[in-house]
């Protein structure tokens, strides 16, 4: 039987200097994971302002989801090897100045354009933040209550960037949506080199794995785009079908790669780690029902029940607090029950939550037919998120922090598109039909908006089914894998 470690050193998350270090990691996650919703709100604006056509107005939302979710392996790795501290705050210069050009844009193709460079920053990003987070706060009470704020700031950032997108666009104009990122990213790479300590490349540019690079981030880039243009095309279509196939041969190739070359880009051995598959699939499955609840709600507010932009984004304010004190709760539960029991309740709340939401009529109020369900499904986001973010970093090797950050992370890109091109399909397949049966446009909408509700309620479902295999951590540091690779010597 493992015991667990004890670390007498003093908790350094209790210091000044520790809460300064998480909230700036933390503001880091928020940047990132709030422009994945930020500019929804805002899409009527630009498309106004820019002659943006229906077909590609999608590239807005969706171009950031693409690079994001095609580079996080990529960055990931990078980090690891390269440098955490150099690679986040490289990706933080290139989201700052893909922030600048979207937000000054006098075309379509030059925001849409903004929009794919800002994903690459975030995949630069994401990864190398959160692994400077599990290997600053050591496994134990400070991991898990850094945890639970990185956990909160996830599952609340998609209805804070509704609101404050709604507040943006209504105020000083849609463009601010982009550009108040600017003054953040300023902040942020200050405190990067202020807070955190540099770490030495622990590879030559001559043993990276290029091969490995191209591979996966070519086999990413078209999954995530063939999911993305499904609902256009159709699932059926020879285009998709041919997308997903070579996809799955892409990332086959990558895969054969990985397993016989000296220095891979994904170290196959970090699938040892007990119970982090199960974390990762359990992410993209909450993430393909809960990420696709605030687009579907969103809508309805705004063309059924007549919202505007900002009482749109107001909506989801209790949400957010819901979140957070979830978060808080979540962080202290995991050290007395562990991840699984959490992670499990959590997602089923949440989809208890969603299925509320599903029932809803044309003529909603906001008190009886959308506020119970988004708070019990807030309540459950923020238990699912921290457990779930927990169990995946749990037992993780410092060298592979990394590419265990941008595991999760691409699954909850990819779970963001997934569940966006299968779930609009559904709607758009429910409303044609209401349609056709001569059925007024609100009723249609509205119907289809509950049938893709109803999907994603089961689909959350599904999660806390796929949870039941993941770790049942506690935050204890155990002992690591036996035949685990040591870690590359460092080079100057």
């Amino acid at each position: 039987m493992m015991m667990a470690t004890t670390d007498a050193r003093p908790s350094f998350l209790a210091t000044g200097r520790g809460k300064i270090t998480l909230t700036l990691l933390c503001a880091i996650a928020f940047l990132d994971f709030i422009d994945a919703s930020i500019v929804n709100v805002a899409l009527p604006a630009m498309r106004k302002d820019l002659d943006f056509s229906v077909q590609n107005l999608q590239w807005v939302p969706s171009g950031y989801l693409l690079t994001y979710g095609g580079f996080m392996l990529l960055g990931g790795r990078l980090s690891d090897l390269l440098g955490r501290r150099r690679i986040v705050v490289a990706g933080t210069v290139l989201f700052s100045l893909s922030s600048v050009t979207g937000g000054l844009a006098q075309s379509s193709g030059m925001l849409v354009g903004a929009r794919f460079a800002q994903g690459i920053g975030a995949a630069l990003m994401l990864p190398g933040t959160l692994s400077i987070l599990t290997t600053t706060f050591k496994e134990g009470g400070d991991r898990a209550k850094a945890l639970g704020v990185w956990g909160g700031v996830a599952g609340g950032a998609s209805a804070a960037g509704v609101l404050l997108g709604g507040l943006l666009t209504d105020g000083p104009g849609w463009r601010w949506v982009m550009l108040v990122n600017v003054p953040v990213c300023v902040i942020v790479i200050a405190g990067l080199f202020l807070l955190v300590e540099g770490d030495r490349r622990s590879a030559r540019f001559a043993d990276f794995d290029l091969l490995g690079a191209v591979l996966v981030t070519a086999g990413m880039l078209l999954l995530v785009y063939t999911i993305v243009k499904a609902p256009d095309v159709g699932w059926g279509a020879a285009r998709t079908i041919g997308g997903l196939a070579g996809a799955a041969m892409i990332l086959l190739a990558f895969l054969l790669n990985e397993q016989r070359g000296r220095n891979p880009l994904l170290p196959l051995s970090i699938f040892r780690i007990r119970g982090l598959g199960a974390a990762d699939v359990a992410m993209l499955v909450a993430v393909a029902g809960i990420g696709s609840m605030f687009f579907f709600l969103s809508l309805y507010m705004e063309n059924v029940l007549g919202y505007s932009p900002m009482k749109t984004g107001s909506a989801y304010l209790p949400l957010c607090f819901g979140v957070g004190i979830a978060a808080g709760i979540a962080s202290q539960l995991l050290a007395r029950i562990g991840t699984r029991p959490v992670i499990v309740a959590g997602l089923l709340l949440a989809g208890a939550g969603v299925y509320w939401l599903s029932r809803i009529p044309v003529d909603g109020a906001y008190l009886t037919d959308l506020l119970p369900g988004l708070m019990i499904a807030s309540i459950g986001l923020g238990l699912a998120f921290v457990s779930i973010t927990t169990a995946a970093n749990a037992n993780v090797a410092p060298d592979q922090a990394g590419i265990a950050a941008a595991l999760l992370n691409a699954s909850q890109q990819l779970g963001g598109a997934l569940g966006l091109a299968i779930f609009s399909a559904l709607a758009t397949a429910r409303t044609h039909d209401l349609v056709a049966d001569r059925k007024p446009m609100p009723d249609a909408l509205t119907g289809g908006f509950s049938r893709a509700l109803l999907a994603c309620s089961i689909f959350l479902a599904a999660a806390a089914v796929v949870a039941l295999r993941a770790a049942n951590t506690r935050g204890e540091a155990e002992q690591p894998l036996q035949d685990a690779p040591s870690a590359p010597v460092p080079v100057k």
